[in-house]
């Protein structure tokens, strides 16, 4: 009898015990989870055309076509991290980071576009920033294309040009038999399309009724060729992953109306799935949803055939399933309801057919369409778990821009109810979420924004003087002097306060750091 008691009270300690510490770890981000922080090649690198680097479309545009770039401002100096990357490893490495996300140049490497010739200079300058990682505890995780496309392929089309995907294989080889011994995580590129169809961003390409569609084509068909080309020549012996960026914003019913409801999903699926569809679903092609809407606005135009291209059954085949793991950009939340206006012209948002807005009680950031939505991410990480069956998620980007402060309380606040909802997404969803990258590592050229009221030059600085509370898009968790040759860089609160959480894999307050 007093054995029989002895060993349940034993049972109801250990129970008691497990209890616990299951609360436990729900505060805290699992063992293996690994926190990064992100950049961009032409964003920070500089160093524009120097030593054997080619001409990128940045490159390109920011010089004959300045006054589409704020402040008519470029990256060629950018935080001068072509010559400060030893600089950067060092914070980096006291920021304690499991990872770091980075972009090769594609221009850097192979200045013409094509395979020859291979610029040494280009190899040399990302061999002693890998290393220089490794040897400090830190994963480099590489994105092959980030945007800037070699401005010779740009002019035969970029990625409209269906054998830019055999370019785009060949320079993959090349990074995977230089680089691939130490990088095992590879992105294959940022699937983002802007430019093509819109005069806002380059490449400038102001055709909308195809010109996205044939860019997000070409850029499936590529990232599949480098997936391929890396199970058949380079897995056995390098045991890497290979994901693809996608920008996944979530699309959320602006009313219980069932035209609204309905037309979220819309949203979601040409938005997101248009890109995760081919890869990740198990039917493979674009949602189905996209391509009947598409053909039949086509043909009430006028088309002889679909503004979509079609995949074929070879291509689908192809595409599906070359992931190891989805690279997501999670920005912000969009409310959506059904369009109700009618137009005339031919163009992809026709064929979406709906109205994107924002709450405006939603936490304002410094960047106009960027507004803070905790419940979109955990949102849209479940969608992306239960659409495709659970695929391994590394959260690539996310940040809060703010107006350069060091102190930047709002932008710690803020990413703590990210990291909230991602902790909740992965205990309570169990979604799949293997790691986390802050967009971003340094203050950076922000594409067209520029440096966003940065004082570079002394009219930008006595009107900064003039109008202090006018917008500046800061990301970075260290602040960038663009006014100072050297580009000195300073900490901001946020990354103390992330160095912390880091350190102990939870979301950390404020007042603890």
């Amino acid at each position: 009898m007093i054995k029989s008691i002895f060993q349940a009270t034993v049972i109801l300690l250990c129970t008691k015990n497990s209890l616990e510490k299951t609360d436990f770890e729900k505060h805290r981000f699992p063992v293996d989870f690994s926190f990064g922080v992100a950049s961009s090649a032409y964003q920070i690198e500089g160093g524009y055309n120097e030593d054997g680097k080619g001409e990128s479309i940045f490159d390109h545009y920011t010089k004959t076509k300045p006054k589409k770039f704020f402040n008519e401002t470029n990256g060629n100096v950018a935080c001068d991290s072509y010559h400060k990357w030893r600089t950067d490893v060092k914070l980096l490495a006291d920021l304690g980071v499991d990872f770091y996300r980075f972009s090769i140049s594609w221009s850097r490497i192979l200045p013409q576009g094509f395979s020859h010739p291979i610029n040494g200079d280009g190899l040399r300058y990302y061999n002693d920033l890998i290393n220089e990682l490794i040897a400090n505890g830190i994963k480099p995780m590489v994105t092959m294309h980030h945007k800037d496309m070699p401005m010779v392929l740009q002019r035969l089309g970029g990625w409209t040009n269906p054998y830019t995907a055999y370019y785009f294989e060949d320079y993959a080889r090349i990074l995977f038999s230089y680089f691939g011994d130490r990088v095992k995580n590879w992105i294959t590129l940022e699937a983002d399309c802007s430019g093509y169809g819109d005069d806002v961003d380059p490449p400038f390409i102001d055709e909308p009724s195809t010109s996205r569609y044939l860019c997000t084509h070409v850029m499936l068909l590529a990232h599949a060729k480098v997936y391929l080309l890396y199970d058949e020549e380079f897995r056995t012996s390098q045991n890497g992953k290979i994901g693809i960026g996608v920008n996944a914003s979530w699309y959320e019913a602006g009313s219980f109306a069932p035209e609204d409801i309905i037309a979220a999903e819309r949203a979601r699926e040409f938005k997101i799935g248009s890109i995760m569809n081919p890869i990740f679903h198990t039917d493979g092609n674009y949602p189905r949803i996209m391509r009947e809407r598409v053909y039949n606005v086509s043909r009430e135009e006028g088309y002889l055939q679909s503004r979509l291209p079609i995949l074929s059954p070879q291509e689908i085949d192809y595409i599906q399933g070359t992931y190891d793991f989805a690279g997501l950009n999670i920005d912000t939340t969009f409310l959506v309801r059904q369009n109700t206006e009618k137009t005339n012209e031919t163009a992809t948002k026709k064929d979406l057919n709906v109205t994107f807005y924002q709450d405006k009680s939603w936490t304002k950031t410094n960047t106009d369409w960027l507004r803070v939505v905790p419940d979109g991410v955990r949102k849209v990480l479940k969608w992306v778990k239960d659409k495709y069956d659970d695929p391994e998620i590394f959260i690539i980007g996310n940040g809060f821009t703010d107006k350069a402060e060091i102190n930047d309380a709002k932008r710690v606040q803020n990413l703590q109810k990210y990291l909230q909802a991602i902790l909740e997404s992965i205990h309570e969803d169990g979604t799949n979420v293997k790691g986390y990258a802050i967009w971003s590592f340094l203050d950076s050229f922000q594409w067209t924004s520029g440096y966003r009221w940065e004082c570079v030059w002394k009219m930008s600085c006595i009107f900064f003087l003039l109008f202090p509370d006018l917008s500046r898009e800061k990301y970075g968790l260290y602040h960038v002097d663009f006014s100072d040759a050297n580009r000195k860089r300073t900490a901001r609160k946020s990354a103390i306060w992330y160095k912390k959480v880091i350190k102990e894999k939870r979301v950390v307050d404020l007042k603890e750091v």
